[in-house]
């Protein structure tokens, strides 16, 4: 658009100068062109009254005058009417060269002033924004609904159960391997323990509870307005698989707490949000609440390879009884504490979205063979020359085509300069901030679809040419991409039609959720965090990993993905790594987190909006 725009002006102002073919002139120039013109009759005249010439033509004698001047065009003279003619047309254009020039020098210099206000205009319009953006004032000024909110205040016997209880859902190994594969024993045992650990949301009246294909549980809570749309809670009891020996500072299902931090497998992944969920649940109902809207608590038992037996089931019942929701919540980003380079405090990060996934698989076949004698390219050799094109040609940049844009201008007034500079004009800078998070491959992933060669398989014998080379690569697709797009991009880059391109599995980015003002469910959980942690600043984001949740899409419209985990530099990289673990501070406030969740969920609607967005 800027471009467009700055062209238009200097097409306007070269037109205004340069359409009209007459020019102007001044009086001395109209004198000089009259004597030309009174020479040019002049000499016309001396040529009628031309007398004999000599035949060896150096002289030409024209009437009383003689003009001297050597000719030697192969013996014969020069027209002299062409000669003077030309010579006129040449003192004509040195006159108007100056002129010509001049016009040239004022477009120019009108182009460069364009060039000026346009930049002060644009840098003015930033520099405005900068100072004035901040989206997250909004409905913090508002007057919201009055719930009769229940303190989320325990004792310290109750404090000693809520950890105690926590320690016992780590200790159990509900392990998935494979979809086929789930540690089944030890789900029962969870089961079991779900009944002891809360034995009111079991016996009450308001709750009812179901078991899901075995070992998933569905949880239906009755709210006093049924005409208030429900909205649902989902959270997953399987974890990965963790080994002593790979190097954790404590057994990985032992719960033992070191420094007040609860060690153990499923510790942010997702136990937390089971027993959290659950054990809010618990302490309100203990207190006498009972919620106006009705909700869902959901816990499937094998999310970490896909989800295909607990979720996938518990949305068929859903729809065998036509529930719709309003929002639902489930894991996903986290607070981050230190981790974003520039941002001046934590932050809070909803998920609204999830990145597709597709898993190409790579084969070459050819010929085996003995090892003396190989041919010029082995299957091995073509299939890592493709693989290689692959990783030397990223899929495009696609910064600020997705939430990721949300989350920068969320975030934009905690930044320090020059990043809050950049942040907040988007619109202007997104190319540069996008090739500047491409440089780390943590920020990559926001930028585009991320491609990841995770497997290479080929030989059986050192001295044998492999028949069968594979490979297979890893694609998180941004919002802004389809899984076709990726594909055929696949197609385009690798190029070699001896390589066989495979999809295994994949499925396009979710939709990205509402988080407006107007969006009840975000509005809801940004609340209930402020509540609990009112120093944080709360943004959208997009998640990289998949979650339960993306099996619930024709149920609800907006799917959020949040754990209110305080997560410091490197804290990301124990979910599913080593030494993975929790504060007991931590753990304490999630049970508070989903306590008033609950509860704010009895707003019926949102309150008018004072907007701190300011658009130029």
């Amino acid at each position: 658009m800027l471009l467009r725009f700055l062209w238009l002006i200097v097409a306007v102002l070269c037109l205004s100068r340069g359409t009209n073919k007459r020019v102007a002139r001044s009086p001395s120039q109209w004198s000089r062109t009259r004597s030309l013109c009174a020479h040019d009759v002049s000499v016309i005249a001396i040529k009628k009254k031309r007398t004999k010439k000599k035949t060896n033509g150096s002289t030409l004698r024209l009437g009383p005058h003689h003009v001297k001047e050597p000719f030697k065009r192969f013996g014969s003279f020069v027209n002299v009417t062409t000669l003077v003619s030309s010579s006129s047309k040449r003192r004509q254009r040195n006159m108007a060269a100056p002129g010509t020039k001049s016009r040239l020098f004022r477009c120019v210099k009108s182009i460069l002033y364009a060039l000026l206000f346009i930049t002060i205009s644009i840098l003015t319009i930033a520099t405005l924004r900068t100072f004035s953006l901040n989206v997250n004032v909004g409905l913090q000024l508002a007057d919201w609904e009055k719930t009769n909110q229940i303190r989320f205040d325990i004792s310290q016997r109750q404090r000693e159960e809520v950890f105690t209880n926590f320690k016992e859902a780590i200790r159990i190994p509900t392990v998935s391997y494979s979809p086929t594969d789930i540690n089944a024993t030890a789900l029962h045992e969870f089961s079991r323990l779900l009944r002891k650990a809360f034995p009111t949301v079991f016996s009450s009246s308001l709750v009812q509870h179901e078991v899901v294909a075995d070992y998933s549980h569905l949880f239906t809570v009755q709210g006093s307005q049924p005409d208030l749309v429900p909205y649902m809670l989902l959270a997953h009891i399987d974890v990965v698989p963790a080994s002593e020996s790979d190097g954790w500072d404590a057994p990985p299902f032992s719960a033992k707490e070191i420094d007040n931090f609860i060690y153990g497998r499923g510790t942010l992944d997702d136990k937390e949000c089971v027993m959290g969920m659950l054990q809010a649940l618990e302490y309100l109902l203990l207190k006498g609440y009972r919620p106006q809207r009705g909700f869902y608590i959901g816990l499937g038992h094998d999310e970490e390879v896909s989800g295909l037996n607990g979720a996938l089931n518990i949305v068929r019942l859903l729809k065998q009884r036509n529930v719709h929701l309003s929002f639902l919540l489930d894991e996903g980003l986290l607070v981050v504490d230190g981790v974003m380079k520039g941002l001046d405090g934590p932050a809070a990060l909803i998920g609204v979205s999830e990145k597709g996934s597709a898993t190409v698989k790579l084969s070459v076949t050819s010929a085996p063979g003995h090892s003396s004698m190989p041919p010029r390219e082995s299957s091995i050799g073509i299939l890592a020359a493709a693989v290689k094109r692959l990783e030397d040609n990223p899929m495009p940049m696609l910064f600020g085509q997705g939430p990721e844009r949300g989350t920068f201008e969320h975030l934009a007034h905690k930044f320090i300069f020059p990043i809050r500079f950049l942040a907040s004009n988007l619109w202007l800078f997104a190319p540069i901030v996008g090739r500047l998070l491409a440089l780390k491959p943590e920020t990559n992933a926001f930028s585009r679809t991320t491609t990841a060669v995770t497997m290479f398989n080929a030989g059986v014998k050192v001295n044998v040419l492999p028949s069968v080379a594979e490979a297979y690569v890893n694609f998180r697709i941004h919002s802004a991409q389809s899984l076709q797009e990726v594909l055929d991009l696949v197609d385009s880059t690798v190029g070699d039609q001896r390589v066989k391109v495979e999809v295994v599995d994949g499925f396009d980015p979710l939709p990205v959720s509402s988080y407006s003002e107007t969006s009840y469910g975000f509005q809801i959980i940004k609340k209930s965090i402020l509540d609990v942690f009112p120093q944080l600043t709360v943004a959208p984001g997009i998640c990289v990993a998949n979650t339960d949740s993306r099996h619930f899409k024709d149920l609800v419209a907006d799917i959020y993905r949040f754990i209110p985990i305080w997560a410091k530099a490197g804290d990301a990289q124990r979910i599913h790594g080593i030494n993975e673990r929790i504060s007991k501070k931590n753990y304490e406030d999630i049970v508070g987190f989903y306590f008033t969740l609950i509860q704010n969920c009895d707003v019926k609607e949102l309150p008018e909006t004072h907007s701190g967005v300011h658009e130029f």
